[in-house]
């Protein structure tokens, strides 16, 4: 790039920084109505509210949750990731931000958006033959555990430090209450480091990587995704932020993990990307910083997380259960919801080691919600969708 072209980008990204710095210091935060599920005192939100949380942790956790062969189905039908990838990550990041730090009503509202988009996003798994529900709690379970085990792995590693195990336990044990607002047991959900290793150990038979799967996870582990849509001349200030995100990324994925995304990277980049995002994450660490890059990540998320990073008290400063807070809030429980939603896992849809059938020849398993929904989402044939990002 000349240097006239150079100074353009430049100015360019100056303008667009000092206008997130507009937004955030002239935004005023409404109080929530409550504390939610955890409150200020609690590790999950101690650990959430971390710089670390919505960059480096979710993006490991989206990219490590390919590996469940039935959700990279259900990902490379809708081909949400590809067409609509910035969006995508801003709900999730909105909704563990929601569920960790929003007030009741927001956790509940958020659950029964989720298990709604849900509903309709089934699909075959061709491998298997089986029709694949992300509302189950074998999929609900995965999800929860790969985010909050990335997130709490991002902290300990480019942030403050490991826990200490009072600290371990409590978060822990917050992870058991989040999973209330999914279709998970929370007697399933892992409580120690060591039942988390268990967890993963004995899910890892059940992982595997196909085409679809290695590249979805080299698209996850683009900062493309993450950025906002910038003018071409400023592709050079955008490059350290995509290594650094990638480079971060696969320090924290196990070897075996590497292997199967066909993703490697040196001992060098591995021992050289802990300081340096550890030395970043401490000047975003800042509060005012922190909702900066936020404006920049996730501006729906903004308003629920400003108030918990900027310390501004709730209307109420209670905490609820999370069954407290659908009764007060009259919204149905995930084990209410899906008792309409789920599908017939059971049945085989396609025949074992059988090319796939024609799409007028793909039959549906039984459900109480939408049957016309899900035959129209099981005619969907399993594709590549196109490289738009």
């Amino acid at each position: 790039m000349s240097e006239p072209g150079f100074a353009h980008a430049a100015a360019k990204a100056t303008v667009m920084l000092r206008a997130a710095f507009r937004r955030s210091r002239s935004r005023r935060y409404e109080p929530l109505q409550d504390y939610g599920i955890f409150g200020p005192d609690s590790v999950a939100w101690r650990v959430w509210t971390y710089p670390t949380a919505p960059t480096v942790a979710i993006s490991r956790a989206v990219v490590v949750e390919e590996l469940d062969p039935f959700l990279t189905a259900t990902v490379n039908t809708t081909g949400r990731i590809y067409n609509q990838a910035p969006v995508r990550l801003e709900r999730t990041i909105h909704y563990f931000a929601t569920i960790a730090f929003g007030d009741s009503h927001s956790a509940a509202k958020a659950s029964e958006m989720l298990m709604k988009v849900h509903s309709r996003a089934g699909c075959v798994e061709p491998v298997s033959g089986v029709w694949s529900d992300p509302n189950s709690p074998e999929e609900q379970l995965w999800i929860l555990v790969t985010g909050w085990h990335s997130v709490l792995y991002a902290y300990e590693l480019y942030g403050p430090g490991k826990l200490s195990d009072e600290d371990e336990r409590r978060y822990w044990a917050g992870c058991a209450k989040a999973a209330e607002f999914q279709t998970i047991d929370p007697a399933t959900v892992p409580r120690s480091r060591e039942e988390v290793r268990e967890y993963f150990e004995r899910m890892r038979p059940r992982l595997a990587a196909s085409e679809a799967t290695q590249r979805a996870m080299q698209h996850l582990m683009n900062a493309d995704v993450f950025l906002p849509h910038m003018p071409a001349l400023m592709a050079p200030l955008t490059w350290p932020a995509r290594w650094l995100l990638r480079a971060g990324v696969i320090r924290m994925l196990p070897h075996w993990q590497r292997d199967l995304a066909n993703t490697h990277q040196s001992k060098v980049t591995d021992w050289l990307i802990r300081p340096i995002l550890r030395l970043s994450f401490v000047v975003l660490a800042r509060p005012k910083l922190s909702m900066v890059a936020l404006e920049f990540l996730s501006p729906s998320t903004v308003p629920i997380a400003g108030p918990a990073l900027l310390g501004i008290p709730p209307v109420s400063e209670e905490t609820l259960t999370p069954a407290q807070a659908f009764a007060r809030h009259g919204i149905a429980t995930p084990a209410e919801l899906y008792g309409q939603f789920k599908a017939d896992q059971k049945t085989v849809i396609h025949a074992p080691s059988a090319p796939l059938p024609r799409e007028s020849d793909t039959p549906t398993p039984r459900t109480g919600y939408a049957a016309a929904t899900i035959r129209q989402a099981a005619a969907v044939k399993y594709r590549q969708p196109s490289p738009r990002s």
